[in-house]
């Protein structure tokens, strides 16, 4: 059965309208992902678990979407579009409903991980649209780059748009406000749309369930073991060992299989491409350094005091940044510009943001002085997402196209998780060393302290405070500022180490030889829609 002739919306559909639709379609599948972070006490608070179960979770959903690419395609192919987005929109409200309701960990990690695959659904839908009006080669690059624009932007506007809502009720609503986020952009497409295919109908046969399930068990237990290792001491935890030997174990047993196979999952031949080893290495470190963006966030709010509002306020500068060099990038590729000149741009941009945010860290600061720098990481972003990911896909023949996106989702995959594994790492371990040592050094300077907690004590009480109150809680004061300077400390040791990160790769992408000049693959159906 071909592809109908007829127009995939209906012929008096203007094209603003359109291109509304699909972005209300898109949107909550990706407010989705973030939903985790929108506010880690938060959801810590409401299931009753700890901030680092609120990471995994969304670590679980990232492991879903990775690991169903593949075989979300040959759905895709087979189920007509209108279908096959009910069925997702189904799946993805109610997964959305059963968070809203359960105060259980391991229910909310089972409906995260459906979520995941369900996203992974309607993304490729939205993707395969975006493209489908898109012909010409530059049409094609622009597209990448309206696409990953939206990508790196999600997070400051999900904060925008989550924060005034958790300011007024409890964590579980976001995900009620979900629900109803989906309602706008399903009518519109279901009603806007031709009962039509995208692509040529292929039948249900041979799915290969077996290397879905080794992929999707890997990734969780990789993930695991990256997300908890810092608080359980690493190898010193049985849960720890197990974890990376399991995960060990079954991504070896997936490439062997994979290479005996006769229809590969994923094939390993585009790792015999040098400029997609490239491409995914560089993946691996943007998607690893993109982390250091959330510890701002942690800075607002628990070093300078600001509210959800205000931060994501400051958080718009960041977008501005992206679009800007969004804009920018993508001209840049048009022009067939070196795609070295562009990286050795981005990850200029990084460093200097990351060099600056170290002088800015203070206790006390305007966070008006954090909107260049802001726009700067926006900038440095936007300028590396598409010129990476055009590269890297287009590094590789056509026929292998499906699975260097597939490949290049593990590896963004990979680097989220170092991200977030690194982070623990520097706040466990590094807080905890400074906490130590400013405590220490309190014990040695014994007479300012009894005289700045007499301070601190005078003034409680000369605000009507009780003498014995206000010496606890004046003790309590001195004990969060020496907190407040651990953390501070701690976070400005993790800007140095990602800074010392930047100045590597900007030397190795310099001396590196010149980067055969690739095309960007026109045969390719879509980009990776799993690039978060």
């Amino acid at each position: 059965m071909g592809i109908t002739t007829l127009p995939v919306f209906k012929p008096w559909v203007p094209k603003w309208l359109i291109s509304a639709t699909i972005f209300l379609v898109l949107l909550p599948g990706l407010l989705l992902f973030g939903l985790s972070t929108a506010s880690g006490p938060g959801a810590a608070g409401y299931y009753g678990i700890e901030p680092v179960d609120v990471q995994y979770s969304m670590i679980v959903f990232y492991a879903a979407v990775a690991s169903f690419f593949a075989l979300e395609r040959r759905f895709f192919v087979f189920i007509a579009t209108k279908e096959y987005y009910i069925l997702s929109l189904i799946i993805q409200v109610f997964t959305a409903y059963v968070c809203f309701h359960t105060h259980n960990l391991y229910i909310l990690l089972i409906f995260r991980f459906l979520q995941g695959m369900a996203n992974c659904m309607s993304t490729s839908i939205c993707i395969t649209l975006i493209f489908s009006r898109l012909h010409s080669e530059r049409a094609r690059e622009i597209g990448y780059s309206i696409f990953y624009c939206l990508l790196l932007c999600i997070s400051p506007v999900s904060s925008m748009i989550t924060a005034p809502i958790l300011d007024v009720y409890d964590f579980n609503v976001l995900y009620k406000f979900i629900i109803y986020a989906f309602i706008p952009g399903g009518v519109l497409l279901l009603t806007l749309m031709n009962n039509i295919r995208l692509n040529r109908k292929m039948p249900l046969y041979q799915l290969d369930w077996a290397s879905f399930v080794v992929y999707a068990v890997a990734l969780c237990l990789l993930g695991y073991a990256l997300v908890y290792g810092q608080q359980y001491y690493w190898l010193e935890d049985r849960r720890i060992v197990l974890s990376l030997s399991g995960a060990i174990l079954l991504i070896i047993l997936h490439l062997v299989r994979q290479a005996h196979l006769r229809r590969p999952y994923l094939s390993v031949n585009v790792f015999r491409h040098r400029n997609f080893n490239l491409g995914v290495f560089l993946i691996f470190i943007l998607y690893m350094i993109r982390g250091a963006l959330g510890l701002v966030s942690v800075y607002f709010a628990s070093i300078l005091g600001m509210d959800p509002i205000h931060i994501a306020w400051i958080l718009l500068a960041n977008v501005a940044g992206v679009v800007l060099s969004v804009l920018i990038s993508s001209r840049l590729i048009i022009m067939k510009r070196p795609m070295r000149l562009i990286w050795i741009y981005g990850f200029l941009l990084l460093l200097v943001f990351h060099a600056w945010m170290w002088f800015l860290f203070s206790t006390q600061a305007d966070p008006l002085t954090f909107v260049v720098p802001l726009m700067l990481q926006g900038a440095g972003a936007g300028m590396l997402m598409t010129p990476i990911i055009v590269f890297t896909i287009s590094s590789v023949p056509a026929n292998l196209g499906s699975t260097a996106s597939a490949t290049g989702v593990f590896f963004r995959f990979l680097g989220f998780c170092s991200s977030i594994s690194f982070i623990n790492y520097f706040e466990l371990n590094h807080k905890n060393a400074y906490v130590n040592r400013f405590q220490d050094s309190l014990s040695e300077l014994n007479t300012v302290v009894t005289e700045r907690l007499a301070l601190y004590s005078r003034a409680l009480t000369g605000r009507g405070m009780a003498p014995d109150q206000a010496v606890k809680a004046a003790r309590g004061l001195l004990n969060r500022s020496v907190e407040s300077q651990a953390q501070l400390r701690a976070m400005m040791d993790y800007y140095t180490f990602i800074s010392v990160i930047l100045v590597i790769v900007v030397l190795v992408i310099a001396l590196f030889p010149k980067v055969n000049r690739t095309r960007i693959n026109l045969k390719s159906k879509q980009p990776a829609p799993a690039s978060y």
